[in-house]
């Protein structure tokens, strides 16, 4: 298995920031036609920066990426801070080998050491991975404080897991997601 790296954005020179959002937005469009829901756009990438990215390379060449960025949510009456994983994706070629397991184990640690809890917006493709990890599907609403006000944001429910850390989550109840451009989850 490759080791991985593990850095702030601030640390990663731009061509592998570049290598990532290719390989990402490659991992996201397989099979997709263009403008196709699931679709992995640069704002989508814009998301997972200013966080903490965990790269795997093999051979030299980058197999795997993953980051975690800070976002703050409403739930049971209070705020949290939520370490929340964005840009997850595996090279074709690559896949199969354990490079998305350490990927988000890597990820995982960082929430494990700075969150509340984790969260993230599945694909279909992704989610067997996430459940393996012990991720869990919130069952209850999900929303978005908007400019206009709380939006339900019901395209994401059956989408959004967690990962709890023993932070006395409700899966039943209503999550409230942050502002931000594009897609809110």
């Amino acid at each position: 298995m490759a080791a991985v790296t593990v850095a702030h954005t601030a640390q990663l020179d731009p061509g592998t920031l570049e290598s990532a959002r290719l390989l990402v937005r490659a991992a996201f469009t397989e099979g997709r036609a263009a403008g196709e829901p699931g679709e992995f756009t640069d704002q989508d990438w814009e998301h997972g920066l200013g966080g903490v990215h965990a790269l795997v390379h093999d051979g030299g060449e980058l197999v795997a990426h993953g980051s975690v960025v800070q976002r703050r949510f409403l739930h049971a009456g209070r705020t949290w801070r939520v370490g929340y994983v964005e840009a997850v994706g595996v090279a074709a070629g690559a896949r199969r080998r354990g490079h998305g397991t350490a990927v988000m184990a890597a990820l995982e640690d960082v929430v494990r050491a700075a969150y509340d809890f984790g969260a993230l917006s599945a694909t279909d493709d992704g989610a067997p991975l996430y459940r393996s990890r012990g991720w869990q599907r919130w069952q209850g609403p999900a929303q978005a404080l908007t400019p206009a006000g709380v939006v339900r944001t019901p395209e994401e429910e059956g989408a959004v897991y967690v990962l709890p850390l023993g932070a006395p989550l409700d899966p039943a109840a209503e999550l409230t997601c942050d502002w931000r451009d594009g897609d809110l989850w």
